[in-house]
């Protein structure tokens, strides 16, 4: 098992993310001793599909440490990422009487990270949770760092709150039973990782990616070691920027975790979250900040050739091609990291170093360009 600890300023105390086999069987034991003898109650917030497969081992595993489990299951898919399905949430803990000292439990992927964990941010003015990832991307990228938050019709993310777990547990044999799109995805916030952080792990992950093309080939000891080096990455951002400073632009702001997003999310508001899993539409969206980059002078072709290669290393996406280019440049006027009434892009100088570009530097008519190039190219 890897452990990682996370610190921030504003919870010096910090928590463990640990990364192994056979953790969830550790749920009950990680949870008494994070939440101490107080805790009597907890929620488990999962999904249907993710429940069916782990919600008995992780049920049983924190009833044997003496706490009372109640699960709340809620929709699969981004669509239900929403302030309904927070007050459904929310509803169940006022009515079965959640206490402060109580706690919750996120078991799935992203999505379910982010209901639980708001949810857990608003109830009595914060409740404890522990996540326990069960996809790829939530385990290197959505479980560390507290954001937490929910979609409106306008945007995505566009509510929410910083909340950190008190643990996460991310334990590797959940990956076993992802669907194929949902590891894509995954990769894909993998290679954005590796991108805006260094060579090393750009190279850890796609050398990774080479040599394991099959599922059942993942799970090893070695994918612990880059879960690991993936959430240490994400953690040492965490600690230096918790809140996403708007006026830092250097090469440690957490802003340069968005890299890819910016289209990405126009992708998903445009599609209304049906066609694109997240990391999918990162893919695409890495592409054109990649394309923009090279466009503006930043980033050399060899560097280019180097992000492609490895997000083409991560699976298919999904076509682009046959989107209203148009609709959703549109839909970039809504994005929640707009400083000033400006966007703020994470663009690449090369592998290892983003830089944050005022959305001024940017034509509108290199942006369309851009765009259509890429999507042509999908």
């Amino acid at each position: 098992m890897k452990r990682v600890e996370v610190r921030t300023k504003a919870r010096s105390e910090g928590y463990e993310i640990r990364v192994g086999r056979g953790l969830l069987s550790k749920a009950g034991y990680v949870a008494r001793e994070c939440l101490g003898k107080r805790a009597q109650r907890l929620v488990i917030v999962s999904n249907k599909r993710v429940y069916s497969l782990y919600g008995t081992a992780v049920f049983k595993s924190l009833s044997a440490s003496g706490f009372a489990v109640r699960p709340w299951l809620i929709g699969d898919g981004e669509r239900h990422k929403s302030i309904e399905t927070v007050q459904q949430v929310l509803r169940f803990f006022s009515e079965i009487g959640i206490e402060r000292s109580d706690g919750v439990v996120a078991l799935g992927g992203g999505i379910v990270g982010d209901v639980a964990g708001f949810a857990a941010a608003v109830y009595l003015r914060g409740l404890p949770y522990i996540h326990i990832p069960t996809s790829l991307l939530a385990q290197v990228d959505s479980s560390v760092g507290g954001k937490t938050g929910v979609n409106l019709p306008g945007g995505k993310n566009l509510v929410g709150s910083f909340h950190q777990p008190a643990a996460v547990l991310a334990d590797i044999e959940t990956l076993r039973t992802l669907p194929p799109r949902e590891l894509v995805a995954g990769w894909c916030e993998c290679v954005k990782q590796g991108a805006v952080s260094s060579r090393k792990l750009l190279k850890e992950t796609t050398d990774f990616l080479k040599l394991h093309q099959t599922q059942a080939s993942l799970i090893s000891p070695r994918l612990e070691k880059l879960i690991a080096s993936h959430c240490a990455f994400k953690a040492s951002i965490v600690a230096a920027d918790e809140r996403e400073d708007t006026g830092r632009s250097d090469g440690r702001s957490r802003r340069i975790l968005n890299f890819g997003h910016t289209i990405a999310h126009a992708l998903e508001t445009v599609t209304k979250y049906r066609r694109f899993r997240h990391g999918e539409a990162v893919g695409h969206g890495m592409l054109v900040a990649g394309e923009l980059s090279k466009n503006l002078g930043l980033l050399d072709q060899r560097e280019l050739e180097l992000l492609k290669q490895a997000v083409s290393l991560c699976g298919p996406l999904p076509s682009a091609r046959d989107l209203d280019e148009r609709a959703v440049i549109e839909a970039l006027a809504h994005d929640k990291k707009r400083t000033a009434g400006r966007l703020q892009w994470v663009l690449l100088e090369r592998v290892g170093r983003p830089r944050i570009v005022d959305g001024k530097e940017i034509s509108p008519a290199l942006l369309r360009k851009t765009v259509h190039e890429v999507f042509n190219r999908s």
